[in-house]
């Protein structure tokens, strides 16, 4: 039936209905036609590359055009696209031919859910992009060269959707479908992105266009403090607990404790992904963790990790022992067994060249082959809507206590921590490691000046150390405005000198870095200065990228630039996002 509609493919909004298909106007009569229409929706969410990512905190052997400030203005594509919703708004004008009042209203909000979703990753992208709410056929030339709206009306829109949504998604959990609670997670996540993006870009061009009756970034944040409390107080969702368990257990439904909602992958039926291929054959990226993501781990007892004495020289069996649990979850770490093997395996410097091997969403050896893996992937979680919820309230400069003890606190004795945050120490001794600018740390004045800093640099630990490797870092540095910490240099595990060394300790030689000739008694050998970099020369921490220059453009790598193509079509209606000088003339 899909199909028939040949909807899904289409990226025009030229693109009409072929006379010789089903139409609109003999379709969508009863909830099955609805379901198996609105299905390709779900196509909006990540797939396979989830768990991949370019940032500060993990990166690859090939750093992102965003992080070397190598973006150029593309012709066409590049996320400006709207095949997808048009195909919402095409549900959405035909629901009335379902006769039942409460279908309609639940396959509304479905639609509407999903063109929220649609819109928050186009502002994300873009800021200011048009409003289209209804199908536009080729003959809307008015409509169709429409310039763009503004973020605070685009954000209008969108809560309208998400609240229509809550109101009338069904509440029974489901992990692989939307219901209330996926909306309500949805909008406290755009509520909290765009609250924090108007606190530190205030005055900024990114900015320019809102209209002076715009909300402040503190409605924002209250907003997703209330909603994300909400969501905490009713949805009956808590911790699993075991963290290691949400990402090495193959189905998604046995974690419904905390899973919201989760894409189903099954090889039986052809649905499956590469994370096991990625994270240890080599031959996709070679993803690895940084130090500066390590370093921000705390120890069991709640003291931080790079206080201690020499914490930078410290050996990998030293700097990993006795440190928050979710650590060892998520890298190798000595003792590491593959899920069904007996035997210990050590991170492998042929796949990762940090020597931090990341571990998410691995299972066993036999889904590391190509297009192997189905464990499911997590799209939304619970603890996600704790630290949106606390960020918002000490964004916001309203947090207390009890607040951290509802979220940080809990989070963190999951994770093995012993001792409890307090809201006045942390503001009393503020983390200077977060704010180290050689580390790339935290350097907008904002948050600097901010009377909560201390706080709030505790919130950014915990959701670097809780998300990891689930595809939010990237927009986090967006939206505090830290886009420098790309053109900090990255780095990994530390070496004393050349040598062969079991970094693990588990009688197994896991690397050889030699100058002029290899004895080849390790499992990955390089060579200095050519396949690995130290920063001191013949020793230190591994220097990742050494050689691959960066520049961040604090007036516009905040924002993707418009392709010429759609500015040209347009005529100029849409105008170009600022900094990005694509030589037209309007």
């Amino acid at each position: 039936m899909l199909a028939g509609f040949a909807f899904s493919g289409c990226d025009d909004l030229l693109d009409a209905v072929p006379l010789d298909k089903m139409t609109p106007d003999t379709y969508f009569k009863n909830e099955g036609e609805l379901k198996a229409f609105a299905i390709v929706f779900y196509e909006a969410f990540p797939e396979g590359d989830l768990y991949v990512s370019n940032d500060d905190h993990y990166t690859q052997n090939n750093m992102s055009n965003e992080e070397m400030g190598k973006r150029t203005i593309p012709a066409s594509g590049s996320g400006w696209s709207w095949g997808a919703l048009r195909n919402i708004n095409t549900l959405l004008e035909n629901l009335t031919h379902c006769p039942d009042a409460a279908v309609q209203a639940k396959y509304e909000a479905l639609g509407r859910f999903f063109r929220a979703y649609f819109y928050f990753n186009k502002v994300k992208r873009f800021g200011d992009v048009p409003w289209y709410d209804s199908v536009v056929g080729s003959t809307e030339k008015e409509k169709l060269n429409r310039p763009r709206d503004s973020r605070e009306f685009i954000l209008g829109k969108m809560i309208e959707d998400l609240d229509f949504a809550i109101d009338n998604l069904p509440t029974d959990k489901n992990v692989y479908e939307v219901t209330k609670w996926t909306a309500m997670a949805l909008k406290s996540r755009v509520l909290l992105f765009e609250g924090t993006f108007r606190k530190y870009h205030a005055g900024d061009v990114f900015l320019s266009t809102l209209p002076a009756d715009a909300h402040d970034y503190k409605w924002y944040l209250n907003e997703c403090a209330k909603v994300s409390l909400e969501f905490i107080q009713t949805s009956g969702y808590g911790l699993h607990p075991s963290y290691f368990e949400l990402f090495h257990t193959m189905n998604a439904s046995d974690l419904m404790d905390e899973v919201i909602l989760a894409r189903d992958y099954n090889k039986t039926y052809g649905a499956y992904h590469n994370s096991g291929s990625t994270m240890n054959t080599g031959s996709r990226g070679c993803p690895s963790v940084t130090k500066k993501l390590i370093a921000s781990y705390l120890m069991k007892d709640g003291s931080r990790f790079t206080d201690k004495q020499g914490w930078q020289t410290m050996d990998f069996q030293q700097e990993v022992k006795d440190r928050d649990t979710r650590l060892a979850a998520s890298i190798r770490t000595p003792g590491y067994k593959r899920m069904g093997e007996s035997s210990t395996t050590s991170p492998d410097f042929k796949v990762t060249f940090s020597g931090y091997h990341p571990d998410k969403y691995v299972t066993t050896v036999d889904q590391d082959t190509n297009n192997a893996s189905d464990i499911d992937l997590i799209l939304f979680r619970s603890s996600e809507v704790l630290l949106n919820y606390i960020e918002a309230v000490a964004e916001a400069g309203t947090i207390t206590q009890a607040d951290i003890d509802l979220t940080i606190n809990q989070l963190r004795k999951r994770g093995g921590i012993s001792a409890s945050l307090s809201l006045s120490e942390a503001n009393a001794n503020p983390d200077p490691f977060l704010t180290d600018a050689s580390w790339g740390g935290y350097q907008s004045p904002v948050l600097l000046s901010d009377p909560n800093k201390g706080v709030i640099l505790e919130v950014r630990r915990e959701r670097a150390i809780e998300l990891a490797q689930e595809g939010y870092r990237y927009y986090d540095v967006i939206r505090w405005k830290e886009g420098k910490v790309f053109e900090a240099p990255f780095y990994g595990m530390y070496f004393p000198g050349t040598g062969v060394y079991d970094v693990d300790g588990n009688s197994t030689n896991d690397i050889e870095i030699f100058e002029t000739a290899s004895s080849s008694n390790a499992s990955s050998t390089k060579k200095l200065n050519d396949e690995i970099f130290l920063t001191d020369g013949n020793s230190g921490l591994v220097w990742l990228h050494k050689n691959i220059l960066r520049n961040w453009d604090e007036n516009k790598d905040y924002l993707y630039p418009i392709p010429t193509d759609d500015r040209n079509l347009t005529g100029g209606a849409l105008t170009q996002n600022p900094g990005w000088n694509d030589g037209l003339n309007f």
